[in-house]
């Protein structure tokens, strides 16, 4: 009932009325937890072909990210997210060999390769890796796909970028947090620059081969599990915790659909 209204209308202007919202969307997350075929899908939940369209073509349309974000923006209005420290990690996702073999050319006509699959191999095989945000209660803010055997830090200033939230009335979009912290991955300059330069406090450790900080805030660091405690309740949906779908897009968009459930 709280996302309903942001959803495309059930009544469309010509031709039968859809299939409830509500169904749909029982539909879409009885995917996301049990990790089935959507030809699996129960009985209950209408036609498969059905669930499966609708839910291919909000995404193709591209809601699920305004839905979180009017979420996020309504938390933020009732000062529910933590901007004192936000965390970033990620972790590596097994691929299931039916997510592989996507056509090598796009509908567009742009060729597809593994890295714009997000698709590679690493010491678990072939794997797709999600970077997270979180804020400091463990909510997630955005993510970001890639393949397997990325670093991490490369990745962090486009990680940064999400969860901007619009506040609500005039001023610009918040994004930056007080403090952002991460494991030793991120322990590198241009990223110790990159927080800097926003006057964000920078609580990452220092690799063995780096000089020591005197300054390190040890005790806040401690509170970095909620990003770890964030993964694991991603987890609990199979649809996450094994990569099943051949595109990135969709793949993404059952991310989606999980922290939306969260800051629900």
């Amino acid at each position: 009932k709280k996302i309903n209204s942001l959803l495309p209308a059930e009544k469309p202007k010509t031709g039968r009325l859809n299939r409830s919202h509500y169904v749909i969307i029982n539909g879409i997350l009885w995917i996301l937890r049990t990790g089935a075929p959507w030809r699996d899908l129960p009985e209950r939940f209408g036609p498969w072909q059905t669930v499966y369209s609708r839910f291919y073509r909000w995404t193709k349309q591209g809601i699920w990210q305004p839905i979180l974000e009017v979420l996020q923006q309504e938390a933020d209005a009732k000062h529910k997210i933590n901007w004192k420290l936000h965390m970033v990690d990620s972790t590596i996702i097994r691929v299931h060999q039916h997510a592989a073999g996507a056509r090598k050319i796009g509908p567009d006509g742009e060729l597809r390769t593994a890295d714009t699959l997000a698709l590679g191999r690493s010491k678990g095989g072939f794997t797709t890796k999600v970077h997270l945000k979180v804020d400091g209660n463990g909510k997630p803010l955005g993510h970001v796909l890639t393949s397997g055997q990325d670093h991490d830090a490369p990745i962090f200033e486009q990680l940064m970028q999400q969860g901007k939230v619009k506040r609500q009335g005039r001023g610009r979009p918040k994004l930056n947090p007080k403090a952002i912290a991460g494991d030793k991955g991120y322990a590198a300059k241009h990223i110790r620059d990159y927080v800097r330069s926003r006057h964000i406090k920078d609580v990452i450790p220092t690799k063995s081969n780096q000089q020591p900080r005197a300054n390190f805030d040890s005790k806040l660091y401690k509170k970095r599990n909620h990003v770890e405690r964030s993964f694991n309740l991603f987890k609990h949906a199979r649809r996450l915790a094994t990569r099943y779908d051949k595109l990135p897009e969709i793949f993404s968009a059952f991310w989606l659909i999980a922290s939306i459930i969260m800051w629900i």
